[in-house]
């Protein structure tokens, strides 16, 4: 993988719905667990610092466009097909 296709970030429609669901359930989980967690321990500085603790790991496993996230690559039609098809 070139440092160009990183920079790009290219993933494909499916790839985005997964990454989508990978959030929703881990902000939500994260943020249960780091308010039980402060709840238990009666520190908001720990209840924070878990949550922003589960972000951080999120952010490294959503962010980069890994290749589970594109294996349903989007083809397009060439510009000659398009122009055939419209006449």
């Amino acid at each position: 993988m070139t440092i160009q296709e990183l920079v790009e970030g290219r993933i494909d429609f499916k790839g985005q719905k997964t990454a989508d669901d990978i959030v929703r359930v881990v902000l939500i989980t994260s943020t249960f667990l780091s308010f039980v967690i402060g709840f238990a321990f009666s520190s908001l500085m720990i209840t924070m610092s878990t949550f922003v603790l589960c972000t951080v790991a999120l952010s490294l496993v959503v962010l980069p466009p890994w290749p589970m996230f594109n294996r349903h690559p989007v083809t397009w039609l060439s510009e000659s097909i398009q122009e055939q098809s419209q006449k």
